[in-house]
């Protein structure tokens, strides 16, 4: 394998596709979720660009090191065989070198923009995912996704403490929410690709349990989460127009799983995993609606 030199065409675009864009955006639109609730309108443009830019920065640094950790795995399935670090045309150093410098750009300019606690907690995001999923949990658990998870969750909570300073119990709601949310969300796709899960090794649930099972915990987990968004509504911190949508959102969600559970072997599983992307997105959209609206 021959890794491509600063001058090679494509090194750009490895480099960026390190730093998993489309995985970042639905992370960014939880950030911007969490700033516009906590300023109950928009934020600050300032704080707002800084939070994007630096959430983007230190996302991306983060998959960046997951490349370079995983990239054993990621040669021995075919959904993750062209990734730049496991292709060889980005090396395992370039790949480290870049994810560690990302966060740091990302720590800096938040402490020193923003503030503290925002920039601390964006390193815990990055810190969770490489030490405690990716090297701690990943390869030993089928619970990894559901632990690990937590570093997806920190987002709305940078855009929180951007804003105010503090981490409200506000905060705390979209955390759990997208805590909850994920373990549904992932072993929907690991339904689809454990036959990839299994060759690499790695214990997801579908891998090592029934398919069943795995159907059953996540319409366990999903009606978990759609209860914690409506208690959500009790805090006050959000209202009528939250309300209405999680309610919705949350019906299909449940009704698809239910499906789910149903069908035969993984059919209704894409369905389901499409579907995850998109009732996070639109309940954070509510989220901002809603904070927008309310004062």
């Amino acid at each position: 394998m021959t890794v491509q030199t600063a001058q090679s065409p494509g090194i750009i675009r490895d480099y960026i596709a390190l730093t998993k864009p489309r995985i970042i955006s639905l992370l960014l639109v939880t950030a911007v979720g969490g700033m516009v609730l906590a300023a109950k309108g928009f934020p600050d443009p300032t704080i707002a660009a800084f939070v994007l830019v630096c959430g983007y920065l230190a996302a991306g640094g983060a998959h960046a090191l997951n490349h370079y950790l995983e990239r054993d795995l990621d040669r021995s399935m075919r959904r993750t065989q062209q990734r730049p670090v496991a292709s060889g045309r980005v090396s395992p150093l370039q790949a480290l070198i870049f994810g560690i410098v990302l966060n740091l750009a990302a720590f800096v300019m938040l402490s020193a923009f923003v503030n503290v606690l925002s920039a601390a907690l964006t390193l815990s995001g990055t810190l969770i995912y490489i030490f405690v999923y990716t090297i701690g949990l990943k390869r030993s658990t089928p619970q990894n996704i559901v632990i690990g998870g937590a570093a997806g969750a920190v987002p709305p909570m940078v855009g929180w403490a951007a804003v105010t300073g503090t981490v409200g119990l506000p905060a705390v709601y979209l955390f759990a929410i997208i805590f909850f949310w994920t373990p549904p969300h992932f072993w929907a796709l690991a339904l689809l690709i454990k036959d990839d899960y299994a060759r690499a090794g790695v214990p997801m649930l579908p891998v090592v349990s029934s398919l069943a099972e795995t159907k059953k915990q996540i319409l366990l987990y999903t009606l978990v989460l759609v209860a914690l968004t409506v208690m959500f509504f009790t805090t006050g911190a959000v209202g009528w127009i939250y309300l209405i949508s999680v309610v919705v959102l949350g019906a299909i969600f449940i009704y698809r799983a239910i499906v789910l559970m149903r069908l035969d072997e993984i059919q209704g599983a894409k369905s389901l995993y499409l579907y995850s992307l998109l009732y996070l997105a639109l309940l954070f959209l509510a989220v901002m609606v809603d904070g927008a609206l309310s004062d």
